[in-house]
């Protein structure tokens, strides 16, 4: 979905510039359209990035954790997440939603119902929550397993 608004925003872009900077009449609705691309790419991109856990961390105190430490400290990284993308995210981007939509709230330039804009939070809230759910998930199981497996001493089984 982020590459078919990447592109419109990249020709929404050259457009206004040039039209503001050539023809000295710059053209409001792409300007809007970039707005509201950039917000869909920029929550899209963040689901993404989520998925792929390539999101930012720092990790300078929890790089040398192991063990209980690790998960622990894996699943409450996670759990945050999760739980910001579902309060912030889908709950308070629901409550936006509907409230935009009931008030029938159109953009300026292009005159298009601002719900349709405010729709991708709770779409990339609940993409973030799958994503931190499954990795909750693959953690304890792979925890478990770990510790399932017979120990190996002395490099013999």
């Amino acid at each position: 979905m982020t590459c078919l608004f990447a592109p419109s925003l990249v020709v929404c872009v050259v457009w206004q510039v040039f039209s503001r900077y050539v023809l000295s009449q710059p053209s409001t609705s792409t300007d809007e359209l970039a707005r509201f691309s950039m917000i869909w790419v920029g929550l899209l991109g963040a689901a993404f990035a989520v998925g792929k856990r390539r999101h930012l961390s720092i990790d300078l105190f929890t790089a040398e954790l192991t063990g209980i430490r690790k998960l622990i400290n894996q699943l409450f990284i996670d759990g945050c997440v999760f739980l910001f993308a579902a309060c912030a995210m889908v709950w308070g981007g629901m409550a936006l939603l509907m409230s935009v939509f009931k008030s029938g709230q159109l953009s300026p330039a292009l005159q298009m119902p601002m719900a349709y804009v405010y729709v991708v939070l709770p779409i990339s809230g609940l993409l973030i929550c799958w994503y931190s759910a499954l990795y909750m998930l693959d953690t304890l199981t792979r925890h478990a397993n770990a510790s399932s497996l017979p120990e190996i001493e002395g490099g013999k089984s």
